[in-house]
């Protein structure tokens, strides 16, 4: 409520009973369902500064649209801690899997939107073997060392998930 009086909410609805409360939580726990109905769409599971999601938002939809072409976004997630689970997906009435066949290109300018707005190409679900290369390309390898000495210490005999982020060699 506090955020609608300073101004910095323009619109939303806010639970006023228990039952709304449900009723909201309901539809977040339905939202990847809604997103499965997209049957070609490139999935991203991002992070980016809170005070800064709308501007990357209005920005990665326009670069992607520009370099892709049609598509529709699909953007929800932990908006307060600024996680998001973006997805890129083809308009209904699409005529051909145009968003399939460009996934790395899509990746591209959804990460380098995230890094240039200060986020994450990884966010509570990991970076996983689909990321794992995108990843040694974003960090430094500074970055990376340290990363690897921390995996190294909390898991001295690689047992845990080996190869995922990256190899420890």
């Amino acid at each position: 409520e506090q955020a609608f009086e300073a101004g910095l909410i323009v619109d939303g609805a806010i639970a006023t009973s228990l039952s709304q409360s449900e009723d909201f939580w309901t539809i977040r726990e339905s939202l990847p369902l809604v997103k499965r109905s997209f049957l070609n769409s490139v999935n991203h599971d991002i992070s980016v500064p809170v005070s800064r999601i709308p501007d990357f938002l209005d920005a990665c939809e326009k670069a992607l649209k520009n370099d892709i072409g049609q598509i529709e976004i699909f953007a929800f997630g932990h908006l307060g801690d600024g996680n998001l689970h973006y997805a890129v997906a083809e308009p209904a009435d699409a005529s051909s899997p145009l968003v399939r066949q460009r996934a790395d290109d899509i990746r591209g300018v959804v990460y380098d939107h995230v890094i240039k707005f200060g986020g994450s190409i990884s966010a509570e679900h990991g970076i996983g073997l689909l990321n794992r290369d995108e990843l040694s390309n974003r960090k430094s390898q500074t970055e990376l060392d340290l990363m690897r000495a921390i995996k190294r210490s909390i898991d001295p005999q690689n047992l845990f998930n080996p190869g995922r982020i990256f190899s420890l060699d």
